[in-house]
């Protein structure tokens, strides 16, 4: 990650939880020298420590990006220690969920802010983080996008609006993929499976058709399609979960709606 704007002005991580140290990682991988990062966390872990980061240490006063990462329910006490940092062209970019644009503006003022929405598989470098800026940010989302890639897939919003559904798709999604393999593997002990091979096969199944969905040139349809004998065993189980009235199609739709609802919620207040 060739920077030389965040090399020499510094990056202010603050917050340094999961995803926090997700970015770290893949930023110090990438080449960001751990001289350029400042890591403001209350209990940085022993891993954080050990980077070499500046942690808990005075802040520059013009780093080139604040990130803040961190829990939406702390931003209130957050902001404020920030809000008399950086200059002119200092980002403020936020991955904090159900937080808008607008609150940032009016505790910060009229800087360059981008908003972010990552989700936990971030962890392993496989996430998927949708941007959008303000009007100053907008210029900054390069930036952004280059910063975030450490931890996987970035894509640009054209509206701050679609945020709330990106948090139900993408943000929230993990969960219901989490949820899906603990099922899966349930139904499978139902069968007459042992548990640790039914959690086994489920979470292969999983794992290798993301992985098959993402790198065939054929769409998620036509893929069912092809595993999908007429009157087969894959057959039957399609009828029970494409049912438009139980099924996926149904129950999918409704969770999405609710978290996209939910985030909408917050960022209201």
């Amino acid at each position: 990650m060739e920077n030389s704007r965040i090399a020499a002005r510094g990056i202010v991580l603050l917050g340094c939880g999961k995803m926090g140290s997700a970015m770290l990682a893949g930023w110090l991988a990438r080449g960001v020298p751990e001289t350029s990062v400042w890591v403001v966390d209350p209990a940085p872990s022993d891993w954080v420590l050990s980077t070499g980061a500046h942690v808990n240490a005075d802040l520059p006063a013009d780093p080139a990006v604040v990130l803040i990462a961190v829990k939406p329910q702390m931003m209130a006490q957050a902001l404020p220690n920030i809000a008399d940092l950086g200059v002119a062209d200092t980002v403020f970019v936020s991955i904090a969920a159900g937080t808008p644009i607008a609150a940032f503006e009016a505790a910060l003022g009229a800087r360059a802010i981008v908003r972010a929405m990552p989700n936990t598989p971030a962890a392993v470098g496989q996430g998927i983080t949708a941007i959008c800026g303000n009007a100053a940010g907008d210029a900054y989302l390069g930036e952004a996008e280059e910063l975030l890639s450490a931890i996987g897939a970035v894509v640009r919003l054209g509206d701050e609006a679609q945020m709330d559904a990106v948090t139900g798709v993408s943000g929230s999604g993990p969960a219901y993929v989490f949820h899906l393999i603990e099922t899966l593997a349930a139904a499978g002990v139902a069968q007459g499976l042992p548990d640790a091979l039914a959690l086994q096969l489920a979470k292969a199944t999983v794992a290798g058709a993301g992985a098959l969905a993402q790198q065939a040139e054929d769409d998620p349809s036509q893929l069912r399609v092809n595993v999908t004998s007429p009157n087969g065993t894959t057959q039957a189980a399609l009828d029970v979960l494409m049912d438009e009235d139980r099924g996926f199609p149904v129950l999918v739709k409704e969770a999405v709606a609710a978290a996209t609802e939910r985030s909408k919620e917050l960022a209201r207040g």
